[in-house]
């Protein structure tokens, strides 16, 4: 029976690197899969999941307005498929979550969904959201603080290294733009601080 797994994490714990694996892994045994990854996130090559120790594949782009049960029905009556990866899924709106949810229910195809759980404000993405509310499984990657402890929430910074407080949820960076961090360390730099 199909489920709907949500794999989370702040920034650098691996996501993209443990979907590619596991969309390896499926391949490797002659079964067909489908990856979508946010049309947003322009970091790295356009239609590719791509991770930072070098690993990549093909993927399907999607935006807000895109059907995702719509988009998976098509390809599995063209070539079935046995699984069904989603990258930055903190991107998927409610509707989009709740075509994932269909594509398990519906299709029997199970759905592996990857993404941050929260911004840099340490509020959670709409995808993120109804993707913990909804998911069969829920998984925590985990990543670290420089100060060692485990990394929950991701700082955003400006180009003088200082931590934003206030701005627009979505802003697509990598490594000079956010640093995962523990609880503590956020709130010190973050939730201590007036909004800017």
């Amino acid at each position: 029976m199909a489920q709907l797994y949500f794999y989370y994490s702040a920034m650098n714990a691996g996501k993209s690197t443990s979907l590619l694996q596991s969309a390896y892994n499926y391949r490797e045994r002659g079964m067909h899969v489908s990856i979508f990854t946010a049309a947003i996130d322009d970091r790295y090559e356009v239609g590719k999941v791509t991770s930072r120790i070098g690993l990549q594949a093909e993927a399907t782009l999607y935006t807000n307005d895109d059907n995702l049960f719509k988009q998976v029905f098509n390809s599995h009556r063209q070539k079935p498929l046995d699984c069904v990866f989603i990258d930055e899924a903190q991107f998927l709106t409610k509707a989009q979550v709740k075509q994932l949810v269909e594509i398990v229910d519906e299709l029997d195809i199970p759905v592996l969904a990857y993404g941050l759980r929260t911004d840099f404000l340490g509020e959670a993405f709409v995808g993120s959201h109804y993707l913990m509310a909804w998911a069969d499984k829920l998984t925590e990657l985990k990543t670290v603080c420089h100060c060692g402890r485990k990394a929950t929430f991701v700082v955003r910074m400006d180009e003088q290294g200082q931590a934003v407080t206030a701005g627009d949820q979505v802003e697509i960076g990598g490594n000079d733009r956010y640093e995962s961090m523990c609880r503590k360390h956020f709130k010190q730099l973050v939730w201590d601080q007036p909004r800017t």
